[in-house]
C-alpha cells in the first residue's frame, strides 16, 4: 500500500493542525456557499441528552441548519448493541432523542432525522466496506482500543470491532462531506476517507467517470469539553450530567452538589482549578460572557455565589427548550411522523447509493 492508503495517526500534531486549518476554511465557505455541504451527525440512544450534548453538538447543528447547510441527523440505534447485551428502553430513548432535537431547534423541514435500523441499504454497505480494511487497522482505531480496554477482559463483539466501518457507512451513504467532530473523532473520519479512496481505486474505473463517494472533512468543535458535576468526564452512566429534560429545581440540586475547592476567591484557572473553571465555562456558554469576566464579577464571594450564578444562567438558557420539550413529549404521533418522513428520505438516498455501488462492482444482474 502507498502512504496515502495507510491509516495515519489522525491525532498527531501535524494532522491536527491540518484539520484545524481545513475546519476554519470550511467555516468561511459556509458563510457564502452553504449549499456545497451536507452534514452527517447524530447520537446513540443510550440515555437522555444533557447539557454537554446541547453545548457541544446540538446548538451547533441548529446553527449549521439555519445557515443553509443540508443537515442529516442519525439516531444510531444499531450501535447501541455493539458493546452490551441489551438495548434498554430503546423505543422510549429514540423518541426522547427526537423530542430533544426538535426542542433545541432542529427543524424537520430543513434537516433529516432518521434511525439506523430503518435503512437496510445503508447497513448493506458494510459488506463491501469490510473487504477494504484490515483487522489490524480496526484494532488500531482509538475508539475500538478504548472500548476494548474498558471491557475488563470481556471478548469484543464483531460489531464493536467493525464500529468504525459502520460509521463510515453512515457518512458515505448520504453523500455527507462534513462531519462535526472533536479531535478524538478524527481517526473515524480518516478511516472513512480511506474506505472511500480504496473503494474508488478498486471499483471506480472504467464505466464510472466520477468517484462513487464524496470525501468527508471534519468540522472541529469550538466548544471546550465540560466536566460533569463531580469533576469527572461528563457521562450519562456516571449520573453527573444535567439532562435537558430535568426541571429547574433538579438542575439547581445537581449544580449545588458540584465539586469546587476551598478557595473563596473565584478565578478562571483551568489547569490548577479545573472544577471551578468548569462551572465558569458553563456560565460562559449560557450567557456569552467570558469566563474570566464572570470570575472577576464574583470575586471573593466564594463557591456558593458561583453556583448560584451558574444555576440562574443554565436554567435561563434551558427554560424555552424545556417548555417546548414538554409540549412535544405529549404528541407521540407527531414525533413518529417526523421519524417516518426522515426514514423515507434516508431510504431513498441509501437505495440510490447502493445501486451506484453495485454498478461500480459490476453486480447488477
Amino acid at each position: 500500500m502507498t502512504t496515502a492508503d495507510t491509516l495515519s495517526e489522525a491525532t498527531s500534531d501535524a494532522s491536527l493542525a491540518r484539520s484545524v486549518a481545513r475546519s476554519q476554511e470550511i467555516e468561511e465557505q459556509i458563510k457564502t456557499n452553504p449549499e456545497k455541504f451536507r452534514v452527517l451527525t447524530g447520537d446513540r440512544p443510550t440515555g437522555n441528552l444533557h447539557l454537554g450534548h446541547y453545548l457541544g453538538t446540538l446548538r451547533n447543528r441548529v446553527r449549521l441548519q439555519d445557515q443553509g447547510v443540508d443537515t442529516w441527523v442519525i439516531i444510531a440505534d444499531y450501535q447501541v448493541i455493539t458493546d452490551r447485551d441489551g438495548v434498554g428502553p430503546i423505543r422510549e430513548r429514540v423518541l426522547s432523542l427526537v423530542t430533544d432535537y426538535l426542542a433545541c431547534g432542529i427543524d424537520p423541514e430543513k434537516s433529516t432525522i432518521f434511525t439506523h435500523s430503518a435503512i437496510p441499504a445503508l447497513n448493506q454497505l458494510m459488506l463491501p466496506f469490510l473487504s477494504l480494511v484490515t483487522e489490524s487497522e480496526l484494532h488500531r482505531n482509538p475508539t475500538v482500543k478504548a472500548e476494548l480496554e474498558a471491557t475488563g477482559g470481556r471478548a469484543m463483539s464483531g460489531l464493536l470491532l467493525t464500529y468504525p466501518v459502520h460509521q463510515a457507512a453512515d457518512i458515505l451513504f448520504c453523500d455527507a462531506n462534513l462531519v462535526p467532530a472533536g479531535k478524538d473523532q478524527l481517526p473515524h473520519i480518516e478511516q472513512t476517507r480511506l474506505i472511500a479512496n480504496r473503494f474508488d481505486k478498486r471499483y471506480g474505473r472504467g464505466e464510472l467517470s466520477h468517484p462513487v463517494f464524496r470525501r468527508p472533512d471534519a468540522l472541529l468543535s469550538q466548544v471546550q469539553n465540560l466536566l460533569g458535576t463531580d469533576g469527572q468526564k461528563m457521562s450519562k452512566s456516571r449520573g453527573n450530567t444535567i439532562e435537558l429534560g430535568m426541571t429547574a429545581d433538579q438542575t439547581a440540586k445537581m449544580l449545588k452538589r458540584a465539586v469546587t475547592d476551598s478557595e473563596r476567591l473565584i478565578t478562571f484557572d483551568p489547569v490548577n482549578r479545573p472544577e471551578v473553571a468548569n462551572l465558569l465555562l458553563m456560565a460562559s456558554e449560557a450567557t456569552g460572557q467570558a469566563p474570566a469576566e464572570i470570575a472577576d464579577q464574583i470575586g471573593d464571594k466564594g463557591a456558593g455565589a458561583l453556583k448560584a450564578l451558574v444555576i440562574d444562567a443554565v436554567n435561563g438558557m434551558l427554560e424555552p427548550i424545556r417548555a417546548r420539550r414538554t409540549e412535544l413529549a405529549q404528541d407521540e404521533a407527531y414525533l413518529r411522523s417526523i421519524l417516518a418522513a426522515g426514514n423515507e428520505k434516508a431510504n431513498a438516498q441509501a437505495d440510490e447509493k447502493l445501486a451506484q455501488v453495485r454498478q461500480a462492482m459490476k453486480m447488477v444482474y
